[in-house]
């Protein structure tokens, strides 16, 4: 009887033996917390389509954010809940918006850690869009202006990275031009160059409070199925000066992070939505998955198909984890 020369399984047979020959890890290092914050004092007020997920009033972001630091965790992405909305978005750009006030706080009190703000006009407006509308339609090129004024309050601020997530065209240049014309020449931008239209940005909504009031985000958010198109947008926001390009979100997309990574030398940030957490949460509350394994098991599954860094909802739980073993 013929036996295999090459056995695979040599290699497999403890578990120090499968770490040594692991191919891809996840760190800490590659991940990047999202937090929302929100007026008021002493709030920490859970969202109830995603357990372990808060509204942080800035007194409370502040202790949050300390903690992250001792968890090692490098960076937080932030979206802001103003008190008060309307049809142009203003508390999106103003001097004292929620954000603005937050990154000031974050990099006095936390300054190691690195801030990511937000780009877009969605949780500011009473319509619930990320840009100007007229009728039914979202303009473009009048967004614009709105999207580069946000982009240079939150880098007045103090934010490390400003990551437009509007999806309008152009915006990424529009962005660079007025950070280097007022001379925040060292501000990167993170762009979401590939967001794709997805049912998993359900509980997000509730979170940030911007389901759009009427139709949908299809016009200027990607079709699902085109994946030549992805690259394009990518192209086009690299030639338009973005530091870093990321796929949103992360879990379907996974093609799209692999392309992305073997064509462009930019990192690659993947976004892990809040739907693909949320179904995670709910599936491990009823005892149909072990949480931690399958955690796991997703963010390696986007570190393999290219991504430099993971912006996970997940990111505490994983840094706990990490931190008892």
């Amino acid at each position: 009887m013929a036996y295999p020369i090459n056995r695979m399984r040599r290699l497999r047979r403890s578990e120090t033996l499968r770490r040594m020959t692991r191919e891809v890890s996840v760190s800490v290092d590659d991940l990047i917390y999202p937090l929302f914050v929100t007026s008021g004092l002493d709030v920490k007020l859970q969202v109830p389509s995603m357990p372990g997920v808060f509204h942080f009033s800035i007194d409370a972001l502040i202790k949050e954010a300390e903690e992250l630091v001792e968890f090692g965790i490098p960076a937080v992405l932030l979206f802001g809940l103003p008190p008060n909305k309307d049809e142009a978005g203003s508390g999106a750009y103003a001097d004292d918006g929620i954000v603005q006030r937050a990154v000031r706080a974050l990099k006095k009190n936390v300054p190691d850690l690195v801030v990511i703000t937000d780009v877009c006009l969605c949780e500011y407006t009473s319509h619930g869009h990320c840009g100007i509308v007229r009728g039914d339609e979202v303009l473009n090129d009048e967004t614009l202006e709105l999207i580069a004024r946000t982009a240079l309050s939150h880098a007045q601020a103090g934010a490390d990275i400003v990551a437009p997530s509007d999806m309008m065209d152009g915006r990424v240049l529009a962005i660079r031009d007025i950070l280097d014309d007022n001379s925040y020449v060292d501000t990167a931008i993170m762009a979401y160059s590939a967001k794709f239209a997805s049912a998993f940005y359900g509980p997000f909504r509730e979170a940030a409070e911007c389901a759009p009031q009427f139709g949908d985000r299809s016009t200027y958010q990607m079709d699902p199925p085109n994946r030549r198109e992805a690259l394009r947008e990518i192209e086009l926001d690299i030639e338009e000066g973005a530091d870093i390009v990321m796929v949103k979100p992360a879990l379907s997309y996974l093609d799209i992070i692999s392309d992305a990574k073997a064509s462009f030398d930019l990192p690659v940030a993947a976004y892990s939505v809040s739907g693909e957490y949320s179904m995670v949460k709910a599936a491990a509350e009823r005892g149909f998955i072990d949480e931690r394994r399958i955690v796991n098991e997703m963010l390696v599954s986007i570190k393999r198909a290219g991504a430099d860094m993971i912006i996970t909802y997940s990111a505490r739980d994983f840094a706990g984890w990490q931190s008892e073993s």
